[in-house]
């Protein structure tokens, strides 16, 4: 196991678009520094988030537009003002200006040449070149085109002509350009703050989706490795069947792998995105952890998940792999929905910390492995994920005889103090990390969910507000720490 879960710590479920500021969502900006020193005026010793990647317009993480680079909306204007490459600026409230204020910046970096940016920057192009230079064409050929999808480019740039890629670089140059900036810009942004958490002690947790989306950079650039006709349509495509979350399944519609052309190399591809998660995070997930050891199926033509099947995968060849690249690699699986033997075997084979969720845990089956009874060390305990309703909307939900239950297994009397008590419960686990969403430690109902699988309106748009945070609630949660020897 590596030695980050070696010892007890406590967590905080919270995406940085959750975080408050001037924009539609939260960036890296002065009040994720703040929420750092909260996090550690708590005493809580790990943040963990959701993936960091550009997004389409439904705001998900998980369909990003590259598997490596940042979302230029999460860029904070003061980092620039503080490095004179903005002068002093009305209020930005919209992304159109947003983006206005990065072109700025972006002229204004060329027109100073300030020599410790500009020895940052073209070091940066160098040691990013495999990914930034097909993401920074791919994002300026998108905008030419409308930003519609790369499957509906002309023929030529859609199917990547050596004729047509070079006149794309020779007349887009500028915004080539202008895109490798704004990830200059989110990287080195990103890592000001991982260092400001170093220094206060508190571990940056990431997540790594197991698929990229088909309109992206990834998929446009290497066709080869994915599922995809010779006019680049998916032939099948990812989801998961039937389950807790929906009776008819999730299909995402994400591209499959070629997983035996990425063996061919040892997968060189993984290695490189995991490179880029680990400058990022100290501390990533494996989102859909059992798809490596086999995955759903769908028939790209069809309507719904159910027409899917199974089919093996080489997860253990492939985090052999990557295990012999990174030695002792900070890895979370996350082993939720239909899990199998093989499954767990794959999992303890590379001595991977697993997941527990309380809210999956009161069925009343008192072998229930989510059950914190029946925790081990070597797992994450977490009242609810992005992908659950809050913990209060939750137990809300619940007939009246299963909130009967979840009352007698806590110990109580009484409701009055939900979800408190599961948050409680879950900082007493043996679980060596427990996660608590933010909305839980707020006391939040269901109008606070983050994500409802499944939908595609109404999702990823949570925020809180400082002046939500109860007086008490650090000191309340640092005696709790305390407590239960995770401080």
């Amino acid at each position: 196991m590596h030695p980050l879960y070696r010892q007890r710590r406590g967590a905080v479920l919270l995406h940085p678009t959750s975080l408050p500021g001037p924009l539609p969502r939260g960036q890296i900006c002065h009040d994720a520094y703040r929420f750092i020193e909260w996090l550690q005026e708590c005493g809580i010793g790990v943040w963990q988030m959701l993936p960091l990647g550009p997004t389409h317009q439904d705001g998900s993480p998980y369909l990003a537009l590259s598997a490596h680079a940042g979302d230029p909306t999460l860029i904070s204007l003061d980092w620039l003002q503080d490095r004179h490459l903005l002068p002093e600026r009305p209020a930005v409230t919209d992304y159109q200006t947003h983006q206005q204020q990065l072109e700025q910046a972006w002229k204004q970096f060329h027109h100073r040449k300030d020599r410790t940016l500009l020895s940052a920057w073209q070091a940066f192009v160098v040691n990013e070149s495999d990914w930034l230079e097909d993401y920074s064409l791919f994002m300026a050929i998108r905008e030419q085109q409308g930003q519609l999808p790369w499957h509906r480019w002309p023929v030529a740039l859609r199917d990547r002509d050596n004729t047509a890629l070079k006149l794309a670089r020779e007349t887009l140059v500028e915004r080539i350009e202008f895109h490798r900036f704004c990830q200059f810009v989110f990287f080195q942004q990103w890592q000001d703050l991982k260092a400001y958490a170093e220094e206060r002690e508190v571990l940056l947790f990431g997540d790594m989706p197991i698929y990229v989306s088909y309109d992206s950079a990834d998929v446009w650039a290497q066709r080869e490795l994915f599922t995809l006709d010779s006019q680049g349509n998916p032939q099948q495509v990812a989801g998961v069947p039937p389950d807790y979350f929906s009776d008819t399944g999730q299909r995402w519609g994400n591209p499959l792998y070629q997983w035996e052309i990425m063996a061919q190399d040892h997968f060189q591809w993984w290695q490189r995105r995991l490179q880029t998660q680990l400058q990022l995070f100290d501390i990533v997930r494996i989102d859909h952890f059992r798809g490596l050891q086999a995955y759903w199926s769908i028939p790209a033509e069809a309507e719904t998940a159910i027409e899917g099947h199974w089919v093996d995968a080489p997860g253990a060849e492939l985090l052999a792999a990557l295990h012999t690249a990174f030695p002792d690699l900070p890895l979370v699986a996350e082993d939720l929905g239909m899990i199998t033997e093989e499954v767990h075997a794959l999992r303890e084979a590379f001595d991977l910390p697993g997941m527990k969720i309380l809210q999956f845990a009161f069925d009343g089956d008192p072998d229930n492995s989510y059950l914190p009874h029946q925790h081990e060390f070597r797992s994450l305990v977490y009242t609810g994920t992005h992908d659950n309703d809050t913990s209060l909307g939750w137990y809300r939900q619940l007939p009246a005889e299963t909130q009967n239950y979840v009352l007698d297994y806590l110990g109580l009397e009484t409701d009055r103090e939900m979800p408190w008590p599961l948050i409680r419960s879950a900082l007493a686990s043996v679980s060596c990390l427990a996660v608590i969403p933010m909305q839980d430690l707020l006391s939040l109902d269901s109008e606070h969910r983050m994500n409802t699988p499944g939908t595609m309106e109404g999702n990823w748009q949570w925020r809180f507000d400082w002046e939500q945070l109860p007086a008490d609630l650090s000191q309340k949660l640092r005696h709790l720490l305390h407590l239960y020897g995770r401080l």
